[in-house]
């Protein structure tokens, strides 16, 4: 069957299929279609130019070709309805600066525009939008036919998040920050020597306010270029992948900045934001929120996710502020917000843009995972639309970092009355695919280094820090540990300066560095740690309950039944010798991990390597172990249960 070509309008890139797809919010390869690229045209090499303002009465064209004259390349609609102008200047060359001049058929409004499907953009504090041509041979073809493993759910992620202005400077050049290519050698060096799985970048989209981390986004199509260029970070995100370890982006779609040059008001109109600051504008943010209603806008921000996992090859998005864009009333008074039709506070439209962001993105890179920054308790975040799910991978378990937080500020003496908010997890650890997460958001405002929320001494803060990793790395669940919390950062996260890397020469900070490589490898290479990471059988209780003496004891199993791990705690200062611990195998038990060992600047109890089952039966399970729960300590036991036949089983089964 022969199939119909599509028309072509205008100047030929686009044609009428394309302009269907977009109006309904289904063109997911925008980036192909608007914006700048260089091509031939007529016989002429140049560059051609496209951009959506149907609110504009003329646009043109205005750049470093023509001396920013405004009215020397005017565009042309590419039909009367589409709201898109399109033009090719055949003067227009690879690297020159450009933007757009919008005249609006509305209230005599005029103004420069950034292209919003820029590829570069130029180094703030100058907005204008460069032209860019990929030209990267990539080099990771055998870490994306790996790929689908290394995210998958029954695989191990431990994630290094990072805000690539601050994890490093040099001192000796005016305490500039490194560029994508010097840490595609010293970031992708230490990431691999820590044994992360994934490292997650904060925003790399191009930002014209360092204060904002890289959340005030006004070219989503264009990295910053403040460490290099587009090419750059692609060689960056290369080497971590050459290195067997994947690339998350952290990814805005909530709200975006209301510069001048952006997305606001683009065409004198509010095209990509609502037009009601009841539901157009951010109270807590002071930017501006995105039309998800609006067909266009879906197609402009679902474009932009398939962009980067398409053109830089990233492996997961973190999509930040979710609970921003579920709930009208999020951060607002009564009268400050709009019901929806059912007079509920649910925001529909944005429930619908993120099922179908979901259901794109994992269709057509089924080996990558969205992870949903979602504060609340909404259900089904990370479940499928099928079955009413929003259809993220993955969702930050923020409600664990909040109780285990505060129960690791306190006091080891009260510590006993707020039990519950150690063991509460386990209650709804399995109702989503959860990371936990010590991100940087709480290392900032005030609230501190995660070192200096630790109650004691500097020797308590330190086992405290290591404790609480080691409580974090044996609980089901994917990991994230902000960058500087792994070796014990006193300072607050400064987004201006280096992390403090001198403290390594401390045997404590260097102790608790060597705590987390191990406890990353430890993860990645025992099955019972990670395999079962979102399934309750890969979970079991022995002793929730010993609140007076603050201990807690569970085992960790791996999907075929065969080695178990029997990790303890202890979140005292005080040992607990021949402390008596119900298992269910007898045999030799080996130390895996003691955070307590001298090697981490702890105190070295409980030095012996296997423990030796005794035969009575404790806590259920039909025989025991007698250990020495160092003060504020974990330990690790492991064993390979012995192999039962089938026919065995049967026996025992009738019996």
């Amino acid at each position: 069957m022969k199939t119909q070509k599509q028309d072509t309008l205008g100047i030929g890139v686009w044609t009428s299929f394309d302009l269907h797809l977009f109006n309904e919010g289904n063109h997911f390869g925008l980036y192909e279609k608007l914006g700048s690229r260089l091509m031939k045209y007529n016989g002429k090499e140049g560059v051609y130019f496209s951009v959506w303002a149907p609110n504009a009465e003329s646009v043109t064209v205005m750049g470093g070709f023509n001396d920013w004259n405004k009215t020397s390349h005017y565009m042309n609609k590419l039909t009367e309805d589409s709201g898109i102008w399109e033009l090719f200047i055949p003067e227009a060359k690879l690297g020159f600066s450009y933007k757009y001049h919008i005249v609006s058929k509305h209230n005599n409004y005029s103004i420069d525009k950034a292209d919003p499907f820029s590829f570069q953009s130029e180094t703030p504090p100058h907005t204008g939008s460069v032209i860019w041509s990929k030209a990267y041979k990539w080099k990771d073809e055998e870490w994306l036919k790996n790929r689908k493993e290394k995210n998958s759910l029954k695989s191990p992620m431990s994630i290094y998040e990072v805000h690539l202005d601050s994890w490093a400077k040099k001192p000796e050049e005016n305490n500039r920050s490194l560029t994508y290519k010097e840490m595609a050698k010293d970031l992708v060096a230490y990431v691999k020597k820590m044994e992360f799985t994934h490292v997650e970048f904060m925003p790399i989209m191009e930002y014209p306010f360092d204060p904002s981390w890289g959340y005030q986004i006004t070219a989503y199509y264009a990295p910053t270029c403040r460490f290099g260029s587009p090419e750059d970070l692609m060689y960056l995100i290369d080497e971590f992948h050459q290195n067997g370890i994947g690339v998350i982006v952290d990814w805005v779609p909530s709200h975006f900045p209301m510069d001048g040059h952006g997305l606001s008001y683009f065409d004198g109109t509010h095209l990509y934001e609502h037009a009601d600051q009841r539901k157009g504008f951010h109270p807590d943010w002071k930017s501006a929120i995105f039309n998800y209603g609006r067909h266009e806008v879906k197609s402009f921000l679902i474009s932009n996710a398939i962009f980067w996992l398409d053109k830089y090859h990233f492996d997961g998005l973190r999509v930040d502020a979710v609970a921003s864009m579920l709930y009208l009333d999020y951060s607002r008074k009564e009268g400050e917000w709009i019901p929806n039709e059912y007079g509920g506070n649910e925001n529909i439209e944005a429930i619908t843009f993120l099922k179908r962001l979901n259901e794109v993105v994992y269709e057509k890179f089924p080996d990558v995972q969205t992870i949903a920054e979602e504060s609340t308790s909404w259900p089904m975040v990370s479940r499928p639309n099928y079955i009413g799910g929003l259809g993220f991978g993955l969702k930050w378990d923020m409600g664990w970092m909040h109780d285990t937080l505060h129960y690791m500020s306190l006091d080891p003496v009260h510590r006993k009355f707020h039990h519950n908010e150690l063991t509460f997890r386990m209650m709804y650890a399995f109702h989503e695919n959860f990371v936990m997460s010590l991100s940087h958001d709480e290392v900032v405002h005030g609230k501190g280094s995660l070192i200096r929320k630790m109650p004691g001494d500097d020797w308590q803060k330190f086992a405290n820090l290591r404790l609480l990793y080691s409580y974090m790395y044996s609980q089901p669940g994917k990991k994230l540990l902000f960058m500087g919390d792994e070796f014990g950062q006193w300072n607050e996260w400064y987004f201006r300066a280096s992390l403090d890397w001198h403290l390594l020469e401390n045997y404590l900070h260097e102790g608790l560095r060597q705590t987390v490589q191990d406890l990353n490898h430890l993860y990645k290479t025992e099955n019972a740690l990670h395999e079962l990471d979102v399934h309750p059988d890969g979970f079991e209780w022995i002793d929730c309950n010993d609140s007076e003496q603050s201990v807690v004891s569970f085992l960790r199993k791996g999907k075929k039944d065969t080695t178990h791990i029997m990790a303890a705690f202890n979140f005292t200062p005080i040992p607990r010798h021949n402390y008596r611990i119900g298992v269910p195998f007898e045999g030799a038990w080996k130390v895996i991990f003691n955070s307590d060992a001298p090697k981490y600047g702890g105190s070295g109890v409980e030095s012996r390597e296997f423990i030796q089952t005794l035969g009575e039966d404790f806590h259920g399970k039909p025989c025991s172990v007698e250990i020495s729960i160092p003060p504020l300590g974990a330990l690790f036991l492991k064993i390979t249960p012995p192999i039962v036949v089938e026919e065995e089983k049967e026996v025992k089964a009738e019996l």
